[in-house]
């Protein structure tokens, strides 16, 4: 599915695709901070560029000759990644649920790398979409045996407020939602261009029924608290433990004092 999915991408519309989430991608990750980033499959998109983490991964279902834009490149399937738990600032998964073997477990394992209010950011198509309607009837030709058509090869596309629904059950508070390519997926360059101006409509128009979204979400944990830097205000122990010492030992002396004026004579 890797294969038939970058060759996709090299299509008119897939081509455009990757470059309205590029451009989406390089303004939302800016401005997250942190030491760990990861991104999880599609080589072909940088969704760590304009990133300033000291340390990020580029994770593939492979090994593949791609260009060195990241830190480290290694092969992980996204329902098992060799990091601890907890141990993520930032995640990115562009249609890493739409490729991936379980969707749910992709999802859950997400959560369990990122660390407290680390975050998520998340692509994908959608089906209640002109993208989508061309995807179904894609699947559709190839169950009769009819070919010509292209569309993304996946076998399931999974739509914004499904997704957003496992998101809050595995307790993420979602950010951001972006939705973008509203003109028809064709394959000729000369008539995907023509429809251009359903971009201009569609985001002022129908905008939930773009062909793509972009999701940020944050990871929540119930009953967590972020604390302050109380060191700053704290008495330090060392200190502390002298005045007592003191004052028992005043304490102390004054008792002597008055039990030695108390059997002193006069």
């Amino acid at each position: 599915m890797a294969q038939n999915w970058r060759r996709w991408l090299t299509t008119p519309a897939g081509s455009f695709l990757l470059n309205w989430e590029q451009s989406q991608l390089d303004e939302l990750v800016s401005d997250i901070f942190g030491y760990h980033a990861l991104q999880l499959g599609m080589p072909e998109l940088n969704g760590l560029n304009t990133n300033r983490m000291p340390h990020q991964w580029l994770a593939l279902s492979e090994t593949e000759d791609v260009p060195d834009t990241l830190n480290y490149q290694f092969a992980a399937h996204s329902i098992a990644l060799p990091f601890q738990a907890d141990s993520m600032d930032l995640l990115v998964m562009p249609h890493s649920l739409e490729l991936s073997l379980d969707a749910h477990a992709s999802l859950r394992e997400a959560e369990r790398v990122l660390m407290p209010e680390g975050h998520l950011i998340m692509t994908g198509l959608n089906p209640a979409s002109l993208w989508g309607w061309r995807h179904k009837r894609s699947q559709w030709y190839q169950r009769w045996g009819f070919e010509g058509l292209t569309a993304p090869p996946c076998e399931e596309l999974i739509g914004y407020w499904r997704l957003r629904d496992w998101l809050r059950l595995l307790g993420f508070e979602v950010k951001v939602s972006r939705f973008g390519c509203w003109r028809p997926a064709l394959e000729k360059s000369k008539w995907f261009d023509r429809w251009s101006f359903m971009d201009r409509l569609g985001a002022q128009w129908w905008p939930i029924l773009g062909g793509a979204y972009v999701i940020v979400a944050v990871k929540k944990v119930q009953g967590g608290r972020i604390l302050g830097a109380t060191w700053k205000h704290r008495v330090p122990q060392g200190k502390t433990a002298v005045t007592l010492a003191r004052r028992q030992n005043q304490i102390e002396g004054d008792s002597v004092a008055q039990r030695k004026s108390q059997i002193e004579p006069r």
